[in-house]
């Protein structure tokens, strides 16, 4: 994840960039060149703050459709000599996802540049993946001797080799090009040596095994954090210990939760919240609350807190939601997860308290946003609204966009509208079940998205649940 460089939301570029149905909107209304430009600034320089799971590729591909933009920017910008040294999936990933379903869409120079790239560029197994799921078999195969050609005929080079062929997101590229006599043979054994990679693996765990006892499980946890890179290993140790403590191990883990090194301590911590320890909240508390707890430890306190299902964790949490400290954003998310209707105003407090003091992008938003809209806050729609336009992830913009569908009467009528443009899928799922039909282009939208090959399933379920074939 990354902190990218996004405008501010009133502008057609912060719009586009955030990937709001209003940015379509009003990409289409102001003049063509002024549309593009901020179109292809939003492609080439990837707006999203986690770019592995947030989506705008079929939003902006949309969008260069109906604006007929020509594809010159994305091809140097794949081109760009910096392609040779910033080789990290982010750089072009985004821009070549968009000619994947602009090639879907029927785009022959989108297909072509996509197979340019895929022969010489330095993210090819992305665009490689693309063509697998649009192109042909005779334009795949015309990629085979150049793709095969950057994996040198060297023991390294055939481990490169078999490393690509087991790890691709698309098989159909190289199970098509093992059927060609010229590749066959060396594809086999690339495919062999992958499974074989597979098999060794498995040979070698390096976890606890069995008989371990709970101090040697601990210890194994504690020797995670001395190694390059550090390895949390925790979690691990927690799950084991699940299967190895009896009742006879408890005083050995308590003490181990006060005063153990910290990754054996936040082992210990994990396995006790999981079991619903009766001491298991105070030494949360304690662990959060000290001022020499190392990041590790205070992240495993608070994690191990959130696992927790109690009513006892519940009551804990109502007692340290006014707090201002990470133990007490804490306590609120779980209010928000598994609160009554008696603690709104809790959660309603952090909300606001965390907008004001981290912003609209902030971590601890996420849950919140979710709980206003669980427990039905009325007077959090004000909040909700300025997360909505502000903030720069589409999922939580979806977030807020739910929330608002539970808590703002005047949602259906207004944010509901442009939500049918809006990049995430989820989103337009929700606007497709709510915005009010009484506006002609929620009608011709709902149209076009049920006409849509691209469209999600889930949203063609919701558009047609609200139009019928003889509308």
């Amino acid at each position: 994840m990354f902190d990218p460089d996004i405008a501010p939301s009133g502008t057609l570029l912060g719009l586009l960039q955030r990937g709001r149905g209003d940015g379509t909107l009003h990409a289409l209304a102001a003049p063509r060149a002024e549309a593009l430009a901020a179109l292809n600034d939003s492609v080439l320089r990837d707006p999203r703050r986690d770019w592995q799971v947030e989506n705008r590729s079929l939003y902006y591909a949309r969008l260069y459709i109906q604006l007929d933009g020509g594809l010159e920017e994305i091809e140097r910008h794949l081109f760009h000599p910096d392609d040779l040294v910033d080789t990290g999936e982010e750089r072009t990933g985004l821009a070549l996802a968009v000619l994947g379903h602009l090639a879907a869409y029927g785009r022959d120079a989108a297909r072509l540049l996509l197979r340019s790239y895929a022969a010489a560029g330095s993210n090819w197994h992305w665009a490689l993946d693309e063509l697998a799921l649009r192109d042909d078999d005779a334009g795949l195969m015309t990629l085979a001797a150049a793709v095969l050609a950057r994996f040198p005929e060297t023991e390294e080079g055939e481990g490169e080799l078999a490393a690509a062929v087991r790890d691709a997101f698309e098989p159909r590229p190289w199970r098509l090009w093992a059927e060609d006599p010229r590749y066959g043979a060396r594809l086999a054994a690339a495919g062999e040596q992958g499974s074989f990679d597979r098999w060794q693996r498995q040979l070698r765990p390096r976890g606890p095994r069995p008989g371990w006892s709970v101090s040697e499980i601990l210890q194994w946890a504690q020797e995670g954090l001395e190694l390059e890179p550090e390895e949390h290993r925790y979690r691990a140790a927690a799950r084991c210990l699940g299967a190895v403590a009896g009742p006879e191990d408890r005083s050995e883990l308590l003490r181990a939760a006060r005063s153990a090194p910290d990754a054996a301590r936040a082992a210990a911590l994990h396995h006790l919240a999981a079991c619903g320890d009766p001491e298991a909240l105070d030494l949360i508390e304690a662990a959060v609350g000290c001022p020499l707890s190392c990041e590790l430890l205070i992240s495993a306190a608070l994690a191990s807190f959130a696992r927790m299902r109690s009513v006892a964790a519940v009551e804990r949490a109502r007692g340290w939601a006014a707090r201002g400290d990470r133990l007490g954003a804490s306590a609120a998310a779980m209010l928000a997860r598994r609160g009554g209707l008696h603690d709104t105003e809790l959660v309603l407090a952090a909300l606001r308290r965390t907008v004001r003091e981290e912003g609209p992008d902030a971590d601890g938003l996420w849950e919140l946003v979710d709980g206003t809209g669980r427990l039905g806050v009325g007077c959090a729609a004000p909040v909700l609204r300025h997360i909505y336009r502000e903030t720069s992830s589409s999922h939580l913009r979806g977030r807020a966009a739910a929330a608002l569908a539970a808590t703002d009467p005047g949602f259906a009528a207004g944010f509901a509208v442009e939500c049918l443009w809006d990049c995430e899928e989820t989103t337009r799922e929700l606007a497709a079940r709510h915005a009010a039909t009484g506006d002609d282009r929620v009608v011709e939208q709902l149209r076009r998205l049920a006409a849509d090959p691209a469209e999600e399933a889930e949203v063609q379920t919701a558009v047609r649940s609200r139009i019928g074939p003889e509308s």
